[in-house]
């Protein structure tokens, strides 16, 4: 006889994220915003101002127009050039801001101050770089107090080419350590894998790519355990076994950790978004909701049953996001198994309700129905709750009788025939004719 069932070898459930970081996309977005610091030292939006982006390591340009605002946005400028920002407007003097990258997520601000309105072009902002001796943005024709403001925005461009910099050489890392990592993974190289994830995180862990990084890690971390399980269901040594068990359950609480954070990460990056990299953000929080889901029905039961709730929240995230019908479907049957194997009655019996609503014929979930039923009549038994016992043993008994009628032979088949001979024995409990549980339902 038995209670439930628990199969000790897992199957593989390794895959690998198809898809291109968002971040390593070949386009990227500029955007700024324009002011103009008028006669009487106000500062107001310079709406409507010209905005002329020139690239200077191959000859481009690209025009734009600020809003009521001051704000302009380019969404698809080539992602590795170098450009310079000129802006002008009626009845103000043009500047420029260069040494402007693109896809870096800055605000470019740019001030401009009283004049005749002229526009600068591309010959005349490197003649006045020439002249001045200098890379840095400004007018054509500073005053002292020009001068000083050019000083100030000399030094913020440092440091926006500084910052560049560190976004150039962690994305470099980051491309690296994601392709070797998914290489690793795909070949079944777990540890090199997780390695080549840390070294991708360690570059720059608030990256844009970083929720895919994490997300590729849950997977490997997932996968290790799964075959370090497997191999320690397997031994004859004692010892080897239970440290086989508890390094699978190290690597799997890991994965529930990291896979959390992934998810995390991903939902903050898909509500930054805009329209153009929605998309890529949007595919990539999938997959992180896809190996947390994965990993949930490991963690709770082998790890920590208590958290059978962030299981739940798992799996119904994963399925809510998933499109097809047949993957929603085996999600919720996964989900409902994790509650049954966590020992999680409770929670279980709605789940498998809901399933059977839909399929009254899936015999997994009739014996398993069964299953919850009769061991939360021995609960309600030992509470002396006689009447609630005996309804719960009753619908057991329906739902067990319903598997049998259903079932090809084999030990389930068998098991449930002696289930079912037990309570007619001692609970004076048989299935009734013709009786359908999905339509009488009595609360244990």
């Amino acid at each position: 006889m038995f209670r439930r069932y628990f199969l000790p070898v897992l199957g593989s459930v390794a895959f690998v994220l198809s898809l291109s970081l968002a971040a390593f996309a070949q386009n990227g977005q500029l955007r700024g915003h324009v002011t103009l610091k008028q006669a009487d030292g106000t500062v107001v939006p310079a709406a409507e101002a010209a905005v002329d982006v020139f690239r200077t390591d191959l000859a481009s340009e690209f025009h734009l127009k600020a809003n009521k605002r001051g704000e302009f946005v380019h969404a698809g400028l080539p992602f590795g050039g170098d450009y310079i920002i000129g802006v002008s407007m009626p009845g103000a003097q043009p500047t420029y801001l260069p040494g402007v990258k693109v896809g870096r997520d800055i605000d470019y601000a740019i001030e401009m101050q009283p004049g005749d309105g002229s526009r600068l072009t591309i010959a005349q902002i490197k003649q006045a770089q020439a002249s001045s001796g200098s890379s840095s943005g400004g007018e054509v024709k500073e005053s002292a107090e020009d001068k000083a403001k050019r000083a100030e925005l000399m030094k913020k461009n440092e440091e926006i080419k500084a910052a560049n910099a560190k976004a150039e050489s962690s994305n470099t890392i980051i491309q690296a350590a994601f392709k070797a990592g998914n290489e690793a993974l795909k070949a079944k190289q777990y540890d090199l894998a997780i390695s080549k994830y840390d070294e991708g995180l360690a570059a720059d862990p608030d990256h844009p790519g970083a929720p895919a990084l994490l997300t590729n890690k849950t997977m490997a971390l997932n996968s290790r355990a799964v075959e370090k399980y497997n191999t320690a269901v397997k031994s004859t040594d004692d010892a080897a076994r239970t440290a086989g068990m508890e390094a699978a359950k190290k690597d799997w609480a890991a994965a529930n950790e990291t896979g959390t954070k992934a998810v995390t990460m991903q939902k903050a990056v898909v509500a930054a978004a805009d329209q153009a990299s929605a998309p890529a953000a949007k595919t990539n929080l999938y997959f992180a909701l896809v190996a947390r889901a994965d990993v949930a029905k490991f963690y709770v039961v082998k790890v920590d049953p208590t958290k059978a709730d962030e299981g739940v929240v798992a799996f119904e995230e994963y399925i809510a996001a998933e499109p097809d019908a047949v993957k929603k479907s085996k999600a919720q049957h996964d989900m409902a198994l994790m509650l049954f194997d966590a020992n999680n009655y409770e929670k279980a019996k709605p789940a498998y309700e809901k399933i059977l609503a839909q399929t009254p014929d899936d015999t997994d979930s009739l014996k398993n129905m069964g299953l919850i039923l009769y061991n939360l009549g021995f609960i309600k038994e030992a509470e002396g709750k006689k009447d609630e016992a005996k309804a719960s043993y009753q619908l057991a008994a329906n739902y067990l009788q319903q598997f049998v009628d259903k079932a090809p032979d084999g030990p389930m088949k068998t098991d449930a025939q002696d289930i079912l001979k037990n309570m007619k024995e001692n609970q004076n409990v048989q299935a009734e004719k013709g009786s359908s549980p999905a339509r009488r339902r009595a609360k244990p």
